[in-house]
């Protein structure tokens, strides 16, 4: 019989730690390897940008959505199934093409149409499709691609507390807000975050669909790289070695964050 303390030890992480270690050493053995890492890892910023804006904007429209769902209005709730199963159903790289080339167009127009009066009284210009970079186009599409999945997260979250513990905090005379702040919030996080925790790591990996726009991602880099220098095999297993180097290493602190949350509510 295996000893419980043998089951529970990483073995899959030393693993990883070993093949990572051989990987840098290789890199840093090999002029060509250097080289190629050197050029794919000044994309790291933009996608390290383009994940953390996009999965904060989403998280806030996410959250927006999961409580109109939960409104006792029936417009409000229907509309928010609508936005969840719509968007769901589309493929993200398909609602990235539509918003870069469709929807920014889209408002564009509708936003001059608007403001037609101040721009004639000069108050304001009119505003051109080109003033909304690609970059901000990809993080409008991953924000509205990860919301509904985020919406959907936090509404199982919430209904996870138990209805007793909301009616005694109405007893106390605590008002909506202040039920879902200290009362509905704290327990509904504990149950959220393992799946949240998924979707930010799956936003690290999805924002690599962002390179189709010509974003100076790292995927977009590399790309690039092997476009001109037919190095193909080199320059994807050094993207991959990247993006494996940023999602374990973020997988590992969400576990531990994970952890400590758990051991606190059991003290």
């Amino acid at each position: 019989m295996v000893p419980p303390a043998s089951r529970d030890f990483p073995y899959w992480l030393v693993a990883a730690a070993f093949c990572g270690a051989a990987a840098a050493l290789s890199i840093a053995a090999s002029d060509l390897y250097a080289q190629i890492f050197v050029t794919v890892a000044k994309g790291i910023g933009i996608t390290i940008f383009v994940t953390i804006i996009a999965f904060a904007l989403a998280s806030a429209l996410g959250l927006g959505v999961a409580l109109m769902g939960l409104s006792r209005s029936k417009v409000l709730s229907q509309v928010a199934r609508f936005y969840i199963e719509i968007i769901r159903g589309v493929p993200i790289l398909v609602l990235l093409f539509w918003i870069a080339f469709a929807g920014v167009p889209a408002f564009v127009a509708l936003w001059n149409a608007l403001t037609a009066p101040l721009q004639a009284a000069g108050l304001i210009g009119e505003m051109q499709v080109r003033d909304v970079s690609l970059l901000w186009r990809a993080v409008i599409a991953l924000m509205v691609a990860y919301s509904s999945f985020i919406a959907e997260i936090f509404r199982a979250g919430i209904q996870s507390v138990p209805e007793g513990q909301i009616d005694a905090a109405k007893t106390l005379g605590l008002t909506r807000a202040q039920r879902f702040r200290l009362i509905v919030w704290p327990q509904a996080f504990r149950t959220i975050l393992p799946p949240y925790s998924n979707d930010f790591i799956a936003m690290v990996k999805d924002s690599s669909l962002v390179s189709v726009l010509g974003v100076a991602d790292i995927t977009q880099m590399g790309k690039v790289y092997a476009a001109g220098s037919f190095r193909f095999f080199e320059t994807y297993s050094i993207v991959a070695y990247i993006y494996l180097l940023l999602t374990i290493s973020l997988s590992l602190a969400l576990r531990g964050v994970e952890r400590r949350m758990r051991h606190r509510s059991e003290a």
